[in-house]
């Protein structure tokens, strides 16, 4: 065995020499992605697009919409098909501030919720994961 320390030692010198060191995120322009996902996501409100507003859940992700917790893409789906089945929006809402983590895989947004007369009726903030794919989708919301 003691004839091996030296190959293993070596190899992983080799190794190390290969990899080169990770980037850093450009956090501007994540955050100007999920800046613009948030907004993609709220216009699903405004086109009354259930399925649109459904492809931006993660399949794990948590709203504090109510008393109880809505878990999972399909609970959290069918409890907010109300708001989209009225002919017109009943609310609307856009990032006022988007944050992004320092891995570069996770942000937060948060702004204000609008009622059709655009009065102000609460805040909203929102948890973005980056997923495998390359795709941000919301894994926690909560309502104010």
């Amino acid at each position: 065995m003691s004839d091996l320390k030296p190959v293993i030692f070596a190899c992983i010198v080799l190794v190390m020499g290969c990899t080169t060191p990770q980037e850093k995120p450009d956090r501007a322009q994540l955050r100007q992605q999920v800046t613009d996902i948030e907004l993609a996501f709220a216009k699903t409100m405004a086109d009354r697009d259930h399925s649109a507003f459904t492809s931006f859940l993660s399949d794990e992700a948590v709203f504090l919409s109510g008393a109880t917790p809505l878990r999972g893409k399909k609970q959290i789906a069918d409890w907010w098909k109300r708001y989209y089945e009225t002919l017109g929006a009943p609310f609307s809402w856009e990032p006022q501030r988007v944050v992004v983590f320092d891995s570069g895989t996770l942000a937060l947004s948060t702004g204000p919720v609008h009622d059709p007369e655009n009065k102000l009726i609460g805040t909203f903030t929102s948890i973005w994961q980056l997923d495998a794919s390359g795709n941000w989708r919301i894994i926690l919301d909560k309502g104010d």
